[in-house]
C-alpha cells in the first residue's frame, strides 16, 4: 500500500482522529496555561511593585496600625488590645482591629493595593515566642514612592499617638521591647534638686545633642556618659525620667545583674538601641564592685551572670562600642565602683544627688502648696532640718501625700517625716 494511501486511511480512522484531537486540545491547553503563567510572572516583574515587611522590622507595628485605619471595610479581622493613660491618671482599654492573615485590598492614592498578611505556623520568633509574620504590599506600577508615602504616614501616625509621652524599653533577648504603655512626660520642674544641679545636667546633655559635628571634626567618639550617685530616694531616677521628657527621648532600661546578659548581648543591645533614647543602667554597683574591695573574695568581682567586667568596659568605651549614644548610670555607693568604670570616656560627668537642703525643702513645699506664702515654706524647711539633716526627697514627698490639702498639718507633724 502506498504511503499516501496509508495516511488517508489513518485520517479516515475515527479512533485515530479522536485521539489526535484530544492530544491536540491537551497540548494547546498546556501551552496556554504555561503562557499565562509566564505572562503573569513577566507582568508582575515589569509592571508591579512589591514590598515585604517582616515582623522583626521596627516599622511592622506601625504598618499594622496604618492598615487598621485604611482597611476599614474588611470583614476578616484580628484584635490588638492596648491601654491608654488619660491626663486624670485613669487607664482605659483600647481595642484596635487589624486585618487578619490573608489577602486584603485597599484604595490608596488612586491605586488598588493588595495587602497579604502571612503567619508562619512552623516558624517562631525566638526572642518573643510568637509566630513569625510578614506583611506584603503589592501595587500596579514601578514607582517606589507610594511605599515611601505609606511608611512615612505609618511613622507619623505612630508618633502622633506617642506625642507627649515617654516610652520605656526593656531588653528581651537580643532586642528592645516596649515596656508597659507610654507614660505622660514628667515636667523637669517636678524634680526639685539642689540649686544649679538640674540646670548643669540639662545644659550638658543638650550641648552634646546639638554638636555632633564638633566631635566628628576632632575625631572624638560621639557618645556621652553620666553618673548620678548619692543616697537612695533623692531623685536620681526621677530626674532621668524628667530629662527624657524634656528631650523628647525614650528610656532603655538595662539591668547588668541579669543572669542571661553576656558580653556579646550587651554589645549588641547597645548597638541597636532605639534612636533618640537614653540608656539607663541603674545600681551599677550591684553588678560589679571595685577590684580593691574584691581582693579578698575574687568571686564577687566576677559578677552574678555571664557578663564580665572587661566586657562592660569594652561595651561602654571599646573599639566596637557604638556612637551617638547617651548612657546614664546610677549608684547609691560610688565608693564601691571600680575606677576604670568611672574614668573619663566612660563617665564624662559625675553628679552627686544628696539629701534635701534647706532650699530644696522650701521649694518642694511651695510646689505642693502653691497658695502658701514663702514664710510658710521657710518654716517647714527649718523645722524639717531640726528633725534630721538627712531627709530624702522621697520622704518629703511621702509626707506631703499624707497632708495633700493641709499645709498646716504638714508643718505641725514634721516630726513624723522619718519612719
Amino acid at each position: 500500500m502506498p504511503f499516501s494511501d496509508f495516511v488517508v486511511a489513518l485520517k479516515d480512522n475515527p479512533y485515530f482522529g479522536a485521539g489526535f484531537g484530544l492530544v491536540g486540545v491537551g497540548t494547546a491547553m498546556a501551552l496556554a496555561r504555561k503562557g499565562a503563567q509566564f505572562g503573569l510572572v513577566a507582568f508582575r516583574r515589569h509592571y508591579m511593585i512589591t514590598l515585604e515587611v517582616p515582623s522583626k522590622d521596627k516599622s511592622y507595628q506601625w504598618l499594622l496600625n496604618w492598615i487598621s485605619h485604611h482597611a476599614k471595610r474588611t470583614q476578616h479581622l484580628s484584635v490588638e488590645t492596648s491601654y491608654l493613660q488619660h491626663e486624670s491618671g485613669r487607664v482605659s482599654t483600647k481595642f484596635d482591629f487589624v486585618p487578619s492573615p490573608g489577602n486584603h485590598f485597599i484604595w490608596y492614592q488612586r491605586k488598588w493595593i493588595r495587602i497579604e498578611r502571612n503567619r508562619e505556623r512552623q516558624m517562631i520568633d525566638l526572642n518573643t515566642g510568637t509566630a513569625w509574620e510578614s506583611v506584603t504590599f503589592t501595587a500596579l506600577g514601578t514607582n517606589r514612592e507610594i511605599f515611601f508615602n505609606i511608611l512615612q504616614e505609618a511613622r507619623e501616625l505612630a508618633l502622633q499617638q506617642q506625642e507627649g509621652r515617654t516610652i520605656m524599653y526593656t531588653a528581651i533577648g537580643t532586642e528592645w521591647r516596649q515596656f508597659g504603655f507610654p507614660r505622660r512626660r514628667r515636667p523637669l520642674s517636678s524634680v526639685v534638686l539642689e540649686k544649679g544641679v538640674s540646670e548643669r545636667l540639662v545644659e550638658d546633655v543638650k550641648e552634646f545633642i546639638d554638636n555632633p559635628k564638633w566631635y566628628i571634626e576632632r575625631g572624638i567618639p560621639y557618645r556621652r556618659g553620666y553618673l548620678l550617685y548619692g543616697p537612695p530616694g533623692c531623685g536620681k531616677s526621677s530626674f532621668i525620667t524628667a530629662l527624657a521628657g524634656e528631650l523628647q527621648h525614650s528610656i532603655c532600661l538595662l539591668s547588668l545583674s541579669d543572669r542571661s546578659l553576656s558580653d556579646d548581648r550587651l554589645n549588641y543591645l547597645l548597638s541597636v538601641a532605639p534612636q533618640q533614647s537614653i540608656i539607663l543602667l541603674e545600681d551599677v554597683d550591684a553588678a560589679f564592685i571595685s577590684r580593691d574591695l574584691a581582693a579578698e573574695n575574687p568571686a564577687m568581682y566576677q559578677g552574678m551572670g555571664r557578663l564580665t567586667f572587661s566586657g562592660l568596659l569594652n561595651a561602654l568605651d571599646g573599639v566596637a562600642s557604638t556612637e551617638a549614644r547617651i548612657v546614664f548610670m546610677t549608684t547609691n555607693y560610688v565608693d564601691r565602683l571600680d575606677p576604670a568604670l568611672v574614668r573619663p570616656g566612660r563617665v564624662d560627668l559625675k553628679q552627686y544627688v544628696g539629701h534635701c537642703s534647706r532650699g530644696q525643702l522650701a521649694r518642694m513645699f511651695q510646689r505642693f502648696y502653691p497658695e502658701q506664702p514663702p514664710a510658710a515654706a521657710e518654716q517647714f524647711a527649718e523645722q524639717a532640718l531640726a528633725v534630721s539633716k538627712q531627709i530624702s526627697a522621697a520622704q518629703v514627698q511621702g509626707h506631703f501625700m499624707l497632708y495633700k490639702t493641709d499645709p498646716g498639718g504638714a508643718i505641725e507633724n514634721i516630726h513624723s517625716i522619718l519612719p
